[in-house]
């Protein structure tokens, strides 16, 4: 099965198990973890991770996505699959009334960080890296995810991530605020920390993240630029640039962007 699943003593885990594409996510997957979400409301508390140590999640199924946008995204009649079955998890992920813990092992880049960064808490093994490629590949990231990464790691580090496309290692990974713990393994981390928040007072903990939530809304992007950014997106998922940057990432050769 894609995603693993467990419950034991009130925690659910799920495990995305494609070590084989680095735990990569596609519209599927992200069906299959929403409906384990939706079937059990009432854990103390959830951990997502990755199989193996190489990856968290490394993104999106850039395979799939490169079949989506033939033969040029949705101005020519393509569809994308992956971006509102990914959004529909995330929102629900943060809407979860417990906590939702990611267990990073590994890379947690693009789709991989934006998922991380939805999470209430992160638990990180040492060699985690999160990033956001977007700019290598021609995508242009939800207002939804861009409001969630300045609200947890603030506007300067945002902008570098966004803006220059690096990548950010443990170090820096804490210095931001994205590593809320450490753990050699970053699952068994995760699920002893889940475990441990599931022993407190449910109604004080479900309680607290939702004034979290509401407190976070105050920062909410007016609908008409909602609107303007939601353009911008389904632009570049239709342009040439992104199947140039899936070609390019396909063929491990630099990409040759023309703006259009």
């Amino acid at each position: 099965m894609p995603i693993l699943w467990e419950v034991k003593a009130g925690v659910g885990i799920a495990c995305i198990d494609r070590p084989e594409r680095r735990n990569a996510l596609n519209a599927g997957l992200c069906g299959d973890l929403l409906a384990r979400l939706q079937e059990h409301p009432d854990l103390g508390a959830v951990v997502i991770g990755g199989t193996g140590d190489r990856a968290f999640c490394a993104g999106a199924d850039l395979g799939r996505r490169a079949a989506d946008t033939e033969p040029g995204g949705l101005e020519h009649g393509g569809g994308d699959t992956f971006r509102p079955a990914f959004e529909e998890l995330l929102d629900a992920i943060v809407e979860y009334p417990a906590p939702v813990i990611a267990a990073v092992n590994g890379a947690a880049l693009g789709a991989g960080m934006q998922l991380a960064v939805a999470s209430d808490l992160r638990v990180v093994a040492p060699g985690a890296r999160f990033g956001l490629p977007a700019g290598r590949l021609g995508v242009v990231i939800s207002a939804a995810n861009v409001r969630r990464l300045v609200l947890t790691v603030g506007q300067p580090t945002a902008r570098d991530v966004l803006l220059t496309a690096c990548t950010l290692d443990i170090d820096e990974a804490e210095r931001v605020g994205l590593v809320q713990r450490r753990a050699v393994d970053a699952v068994a981390g995760a699920t002893e920390l889940a475990e441990e928040v599931a022993q407190l007072a449910p109604l004080s903990v479900r309680g607290h993240k939702h004034a979290l939530n509401v407190v976070a809304a105050t920062s909410r992007i007016p609908a008409v630029e909602v609107e303007e950014l939601g353009r911008r997106e389904s632009e570049a998922f239709a342009s040439r640039d992104l199947q140039e940057g899936l070609a390019a990432f396909a063929e491990k050769r630099p990409p040759t962007f023309e703006g259009r």
